[in-house]
């Protein structure tokens, strides 16, 4: 397997309760809080981890709930490069009100990276064997420009590394014009916005994704569509891979667990309609769980087997 790495500029520590109900002002008693690692790139090493693979992340990491953070991956076995930064690692809150089903997320921003802090995350990405695979995920932190990153990439790709960019938005088509990007994963809606033009017929999707790789954007591209699963374009093949049905507890970490499986396969070499029925059977299995849990190898393995046999 390919070595793998993660890079997550925006991580956070993320806390899970239960509560019975919820309303305003009054005293919301909760359960007991449940820690877990969180941000894009974090959260693709981990589910990698859990499925019996190994990748190790690079992050930013400050104050105690950095070290809280860094203390949770070690419990995981995940590799960590951490890099310890002026400001406190942000803490998320995830609440799930067990009277009505409902998930509430909230999600502080990022801590501030400092250009110093930023250039040692620099150096540890540069370090990296020519050859590897690095998955770039998250959200961009205050006081990181969207220019540094491009650049970071690039210099990267000139390093010989297989960058993976999950991300949206600005940041997600100024990588692909950076150009072959090995793997992006939007949604309909994202990959609408990156052609220009809206995807309301069933071949829309398809022609819209090859176009991407045509263009050289991107060596592969795999579109997220919900229940539908998702639909996978290389230069050589297409293939679109749906889920059994099953009932959804919280969508809270199926990216980060698709991206993670799909990255493994990729690391092995795998096909394009192996890798994406693989992401797909994790992304599924995460959304089993309640809260902010990723994928098991025991689910995964399960949807897996299915979608291969289909």
């Amino acid at each position: 397997m390919v070595p793998v790495y993660t890079l997550t500029l925006a991580p956070s520590l993320d806390s899970a309760t239960l509560t019975p109900q919820i309303y305003p002002e009054g005293k919301l008693r909760c359960s007991t809080p449940v820690f877990e690692p969180g941000g894009g790139g974090i959260n693709v090493a981990r589910a990698i981890a859990h499925l019996g693979g190994k990748a190790t992340a690079i992050f930013p990491a400050g104050g105690a709930t950095g070290e809280h953070l860094t203390a949770l991956l070690a419990d995981e076995h995940v590799p960590t490069l951490a890099i310890e930064t002026r400001d406190w690692t942000r803490q998320n809150l995830h609440v799930h009100v067990k009277a009505s089903g409902e998930q509430y997320r909230f999600v502080m921003p990022g801590a501030a990276l400092t250009a110093d802090e930023f250039r040692q995350l620099e150096e540890k990405v540069l370090a990296i064997e020519s050859g590897a695979i690095l998955v770039i995920s998250g959200s961009l932190p205050p006081g990181v420009e969207l220019s540094k990153l491009t650049q970071l990439v690039k210099a990267a790709q000139q390093r010989g590394l297989r960058c993976i960019i999950d991300s949206s938005g600005e940041a997600l088509a100024a990588a692909l014009d950076i150009g072959d990007i090995e793997l992006v994963k939007p949604n309909q809606k994202e990959l609408s916005a990156l052609v220009g033009r809206e995807l309301t017929q069933p071949d829309d999707v398809r022609n819209a994704a090859r176009q991407i790789v045509a263009e050289g954007k991107a060596r592969r591209v795999v579109v997220s569509l919900g229940p539908q699963g998702a639909l996978g374009v290389d230069a050589e093949s297409c293939v679109q891979v749906v889920p059994p049905p099953m009932k959804s507890q919280s969508t809270v970490g199926a990216g980060d667990s698709m991206v993670g499986a799909m990255t493994m396969k990729l690391a092995e070499g795998a096909p394009l309609a192996d890798m994406v029925q693989f992401g797909v059977a994790a992304g599924s299995a995460a959304t089993i769980n309640q809260g902010t849990r990723l994928c098991s190898l025991e689910d995964t393995q399960k949807i897996y087997s299915y979608l291969r046999n289909h």
